[in-house]
């Protein structure tokens, strides 16, 4: 096996806060991932977001809940996450 085939069996997991779970019937979960970048010219930390749709098997995940999501396959257009863990509101 070569180092390049060892580096794509592997999944990324994410950790992030749900800010949406609409529609009400629905196992889709909207995720918002923050980092935070050195910027190169100014040396101050930046902080960036993104949104990934996730999978919510059991429909569990409610807003502002703190979830870990991984990496999958395709499951829709837009969804390529699915949501292994959620720890709760952090409230």
């Amino acid at each position: 096996m070569t180092n390049n085939e060892e580096s794509t069996g592997r999944k990324r997991v994410l950790q992030g806060k749900v800010v949406s779970n609409k529609p009400a019937g629905g196992k889709t979960v909207v995720v918002e991932v923050e980092r935070r970048v050195l910027h190169p010219k100014y040396k101050k930390f930046v902080r960036s977001s993104a949104k990934y749709h996730a999978h919510d098997e059991n429909n569990e995940c409610n807003v502002n809940d703190e979830v870990l999501i991984q990496e999958s396959r395709p499951l829709s257009k837009t969804k390529r996450w699915i949501v292994i863990e959620n720890r709760g509101s952090q409230f």
